[in-house]
């Protein structure tokens, strides 16, 4: 796995938009926050513009992103936001030039199916906050300040309180390479070559909008696929905008715990990672080490 280039000042950042529509000001204050670091921070040229749901078509969503692997000079691409079509991209994408010139590409949500896709090329990248994240927070914010830790060199090393909500974590430790994301983008390319599942691999979920079902349906669909019997951990982290029904035998949480209790690897809930404020950015393909105790949670990649 070739992890990117430590950031130096007036490296080259690009802001591009692979998949939904946003607005010019959000884009532009990101880059203010990314010209503060001291980078030279370009926008991609149909980053802001607008076709039905998506920034462009997806030629010109292809051609963003492609001119930003391709340039040599590139550093880093934050992805200004998810939403819905990176699936258009893969398979039109060419990734020799970033297998030449490593650059970190930061995003989540609909940009876990592009760290799947760097993954299977050998390219660590970083499941991160975005430009929405960089403009409403600001420098200060511990997110955007992780992110700029890991960009500049730094091991990653967090340490999360367990509360009482805890409850259904498993304790243990496991050691492997991080891999998933948004659960409903991971299932989505389930079967195709860029979900790639990681021998002794650690597994991390996320989701919005997801009905319990629905969610019960796709954790189903992973151990139906043979992935838990794969891998080293699970990390649940942050469900939102969802109501648990009543209907279902358990609520969200149990449901997953139920569904994986024949395993016996380390479990995790409400890890700080997903649609939320507290989006802690993780390097997707690094080794990792993952503790969960009674009290404390403990995750560290070099």
């Amino acid at each position: 796995m070739k992890r990117p280039p430590c950031l130096k000042t007036s490296d080259k950042a690009v802001i591009l938009s692979p998949a939904g529509k946003i607005d010019a000001s959000v884009v532009h204050a990101a880059a203010a926050l990314l010209e503060g670091w001291g980078l030279r921070t370009v926008v991609g040229d149909y980053a802001i513009n607008e076709n039905g749901r998506y920034s462009g078509s997806v030629h010109e969503r292809l051609s963003d992103l492609q001119k930003a692997f391709d340039d040599p000079e590139v550093k880093v691409i934050l992805c200004s936001r998810g939403g819905y079509g990176v699936v258009h991209l893969l398979s039109d994408l060419d990734f020799a030039g970033i297998r030449a010139n490593p650059k970190w590409v930061i995003g989540y949500s609909d940009i876990t199916a592009l760290h799947a896709a760097l993954q299977l090329n050998g390219i660590a990248s970083i499941h991160g906050p975005m430009a929405k994240h960089f403009s409403d927070e600001g420098a200060e914010d511990a997110s955007v300040q992780y992110t700029k830790s890991i960009l500049t060199g730094h091991p990653v090393e967090y340490h999360i309180s367990v509360t009482e909500k805890n409850v259904l974590n498993r304790s243990g430790d496991a050691a492997g390479r991080l891999f998933g994301g948004n659960l409903s983008v991971f299932c989505s390319i389930l079967g195709t070559k860029y979900a790639k599942i990681l021998r002794s691999g650690i597994l991390f979920i996320e989701d919005i909008g997801e009905v319990p079902y629905k969610t019960d349906r796709m954790i189903h669909q992973l151990k139906l696929a043979g992935v838990f019997e794969r891998i080293s951990a699970l990390i649940v982290g942050q469900f939102t905008d969802y109501e648990e029904d009543e209907q279902m035998y358990d609520t969200l949480q149990q449901s997953i715990r139920n569904a994986v209790k024949e395993y016996t690897f380390p479990l995790c809930f409400d890890f700080p990672v997903g649609h939320v404020k507290q989006n802690y950015p993780l390097v997707m393909g690094a080794p990792t080490t993952l503790t969960v105790e009674d009290d404390l949670i403990i995750f560290k990649q070099k």
